[in-house]
């Protein structure tokens, strides 16, 4: 087997690892070509060509992580991860690690921890690599990084969510929650939604964008309420999809570009949090993207009483 076709085989384990360090489609996408610009100009041949590029990706990632993490705390509004439509990497004997991993809500908590605890917790925790091969990754002894998996599970058990773990009943619940958002169903949004649920967005400074979040039943019923079918009449389309591993949808304008996109942490049959990424920037991965701030004008036009 040739270096490429070694390479072609991990590439989705290593996509997978550098994503959930960084949070973010098209940093992980760079982090995956800089491995392969390493492996193929190695003149060395690695006894484990699986734990060598899980390491160098690995090391690209934690560096790319702390440059990162300067523009994150000075970032407008929450940060959220670049939406993932699909995840690569597929192992049946860790299906529940990876499905809960790259949720947004992982995501946004994994953001707390140092870059080395979240790629050591990312190694040990979610893929299963072994105190060695995440010591050798990381460059640090075995004892410090044992330390580090704990702290860092210690932190991620603190926030876990839990989620639905019925995926047909997650499909079905998002499907009943959008035809009532397209028609206005507050009665019926309610009923879908918990009593603490939050409905949160992340525009970045450049979308359109909640000042802050809404919490509370009847308060995020009676917004999207009002605002679904005005997105119905100015043409925006409502696409069902998982947005990292999670019931969602795409938003789009009448032209097909992405606009938003949107998911679900669903729990007892309830709907718990609405997180949405709207800013420009990371949905540029999902396809040709609208122009939000038009749509908005649109929207606030059509809620105007014609004379």
């Amino acid at each position: 087997m040739s270096k490429a076709e070694e390479f072609e085989e991990l590439r989705p384990l290593l996509f997978a690892i550098a994503y959930r360090i960084l949070g973010s489609v098209s940093e992980a996408e760079d982090a995956v070509q800089e491995t392969w610009l390493r492996f193929a100009g190695s003149a060395t041949s690695p006894r484990s060509v699986r734990a060598f590029l899980s390491a160098v990706v690995t090391r690209i990632s934690i560096d790319v992580l702390r440059s990162a993490r300067v523009r994150r705390e000075e970032y407008v509004g929450p940060w959220f991860p670049e939406p993932l439509l699909a995840d690569p990497y597929e192992d049946p004997a860790r299906s529940a690690e990876l499905a809960d991993s790259v949720s947004m809500a992982a995501l946004v908590l994994l953001e707390r921890l140092s870059p080395l605890e979240r790629a050591v917790f990312v190694l040990r925790e979610v893929f299963g690599f072994g105190f060695p091969e995440v010591a050798s990754a990381v460059g640090r002894s075995e004892a410090a990084c044992r330390q580090l998996a704990v702290r860092a599970r210690r932190h991620m058990d603190a926030g876990r969510p839990r989620f639905e773990a019925d995926r047909r009943e997650r499909e079905e619940l998002a499907a009943r929650f959008f035809d009532a958002l397209r028609e206005g169903d507050i009665d019926g949004l309610r009923e879908l939604l918990a009593a603490d649920v939050q409905m949160v967005g992340d525009g970045g400074g450049k979308a359109p964008q909640l000042a802050r979040a809404v919490v509370g039943t009847e308060k995020v019923a009676r917004l999207l309420g009002s605002v679904g079918p005005l997105l119905t009449r100015v043409d925006v389309a409502f696409e069902p999809h998982e947005v990292n591993g999670q019931p969602g949808a795409i938003l789009r304008d009448r032209d097909g570009r992405v606009l938003t996109a949107m998911a679900f942490d669903v729990l007892d049959g309830r709907i718990q949090t609405i997180r949405s990424v709207l800013n420009p920037d990371k949905l540029a991965h999902v396809g040709p993207v609208g122009d939000a701030w038009a749509v908005d004008r649109e929207v606030k036009q059509a809620r105007r009483p014609s004379s």
